[in-house]
């Protein structure tokens, strides 16, 4: 597991973000790569940072693009039925950006 550098950088998030959320941005600018993020605060600040945030969505929309996965309607299914929220809008959107709909 990466450990952060700049733990000033995480204090000053951490007045708006949990520390998990803090951490990830901190670390993806660090890095210089993208970062997985979720929620709406979190993909605010992360782009704010001038980072580009990648939802769960995105990450299977690109899984199914590169045949890593073969449908992301069960998947996305199996999260909300897991109780992660996912807006209707952005389901709809996904099964029409995966040929799904």
């Amino acid at each position: 597991m990466e450990k952060v550098g700049n733990h000033i950088a995480v204090q000053v998030l951490r007045m708006e973000l949990d520390l998990g959320e803090a951490e990830s941005i901190v670390l993806a600018l660090e890095k210089k790569g993208d970062i997985l993020i979720d929620d709406f605060k979190g993909r605010r600040a992360a782009k704010a940072n001038g980072l580009k945030p990648i939802r769960t969505v995105g990450v299977l929309l690109r899984a199914k693009k590169t045949g890593f996965i073969s449908e992301i309607k069960p998947l996305l299914d199996n999260l909300i039925n897991n109780k992660i929220r996912i807006a209707e809008e952005l389901y709809n959107r996904a099964l029409y950006l995966a040929g799904e709909d």
